[in-house]
């Protein structure tokens, strides 16, 4: 089963699997995905992939949004490092630009920016990089489990 298809199955236990969005381009940069959808790119979800020391964490936010280095080391203890490659798909069968919150294997954290709460509604991936699922920031911290919100992003520049 291919990794949209996961997770087709997955959103269909809360009866949202209609709501994956299947594009014929690419979507795994936020211009690429805001220009498939005809959206802001603040409402592209995207889902950046960490590791603290042997922890991985899946951090979302609004697609216009940067971390904040500072904000990063204070809410998780240490400096922020992005998964290589190799890290992310040893761990969840996924590539950069199709990462999707959606039932990652343990010890994964999913955790929200707070840059989410400004849209009612949001495009995190689903699961490859040409797809999307349509949903609010209330279900998407549902349906991903998440440990929480925090606040670790910069504000868009003007």
């Amino acid at each position: 089963m291919d990794s949209v298809e996961h997770v087709r199955q997955y959103l269909d236990s809360y009866g949202a699997a209609d709501r994956v969005i299947e594009f014929t381009v690419s979507s795994a940069t936020v211009e690429l995905a805001a220009k498939a959808l005809d959206c802001e790119p603040g409402r592209i979800a995207k889902t950046l992939s960490f590791m603290a020391g042997d922890r991985p964490i899946f951090l979302v936010a609004a697609g216009d949004r940067r971390i904040d280095n500072g904000k990063y080391k204070h809410t998780f203890g240490t400096k922020a490092r992005m998964m290589t490659g190799d890290e992310l798909e040893s761990l969840t069968g996924l590539h950069f630009g199709g990462v999707c919150p959606f039932d990652l294997p343990s010890p994964a954290e999913v955790w929200l920016d707070e840059s989410l709460h400004a849209y009612d509604i949001v495009y995190p991936a689903a699961g490859n990089e040409a797809s999307a699922v349509r949903l609010t920031p209330s279900e998407l911290e549902q349906w991903s489990h998440a440990c929480g919100w925090c606040d670790v992003t910069k504000a868009p520049a003007v």
